[in-house]
């Protein structure tokens, strides 16, 4: 069983930066591409980033290109999520999940492990 565990969220003036972590346990987190969604209130969970096992591919949400850069370290078994120059509509709760295989994805149907997430509330 893998277990996702989300931290780094948390209250920031418009244009401040927060940078999210995810924590994998079990051996396998270099095998597996992984991702980032958010879910704002009353709206429906949306991709946010994504980055393949090796790191050397990265994907983004166009409402956050530029903004906000995913990155790992599999050697701590850590996805990251910097995020820059925030919006009071980046405001969600951020999940992030573990991919079905090395291959990152857009599609939430294509990761089969997710964590509990961690709020991010942008105040203008």
């Amino acid at each position: 069983q893998v277990q996702l565990v989300e931290s780094g969220g948390g209250l920031v003036q418009a244009g401040g930066s927060l940078r999210l972590s995810c924590a994998a346990s079990g051996r396998t987190f270099s095998t597996y591409a992984m991702g980032w969604f958010r879910q704002a209130p009353g709206k429906e969970r949306e991709f946010v980033a994504a980055i393949t096992r090796g790191g050397g591919n990265t994907y983004y949400a166009d409402s956050v290109k530029g903004r906000f850069t995913i990155s790992r370290d599999n050697a701590k078994n850590t996805v990251y999520l910097q995020m820059n120059s925030l919006k009071p509509e980046d405001t969600a709760l951020y999940y992030c999940a573990r991919a079905r295989s090395s291959w990152a994805s857009l599609r939430q149907d294509d990761y089969d492990y997710w964590g509990q997430g961690t709020q991010v509330t942008v105040s203008s």
